[in-house]
């Protein structure tokens, strides 16, 4: 059982999807820091001075001075900023990957379609690949 699951880990498959999750989660960092800092404080200057991260709705009823009071009390509530920022993270993400997948299909090496006719040296006819008779002519098949 130990065999099979090294087997099981060292097959390219794996390792390849364990490189692609950690880069992709490294990537994902990355692009939520683009977000948060880069993007969204322009964004909130030019619609008077917002700050999306802090965006909250309490909905205990009380009043808070910012997002920290709010979660150092421990209040319910619905964090719009927080949502936005990741709702953001994600549609780049998303694109890039799309980019990504797109870019690597149009370089990836074709695979050939697979062969379910051979041509008849008798007649040159069509026939299945597995034929062992040409079904036209009858001659025996090789």
């Amino acid at each position: 059982m130990f065999k099979e699951f090294r087997d099981f880990l060292l097959k390219g498959n794996v390792v390849d999807m364990a490189v692609g999750f950690i880069f992709g989660a490294a990537f994902a960092t990355i692009v939520k820091s683009l977000v948060s800092n880069v993007i969204m404080p322009p964004i909130g200057l030019l619609l008077g001075n917002v700050d999306f991260s802090s965006l909250f709705i309490a909905l205990d009823g009380k009043m808070y001075a910012s997002l920290a009071d709010l979660e150092k009390a421990g209040a319910p509530a619905i964090k719009l900023g927080v949502f936005f920022n990741d709702f953001t993270s994600f549609v780049i993400l998303g694109f890039v990957m799309f980019m990504m997948i797109k870019g690597y299909s149009k370089i990836a090496p074709k695979k050939a379609p697979e062969t379910i006719t051979k041509t008849c040296p008798e007649c040159a006819m069509n026939i299945p690949v597995a034929a062992k008779k040409c079904p036209y002519c009858g001659s025996e098949q090789v």
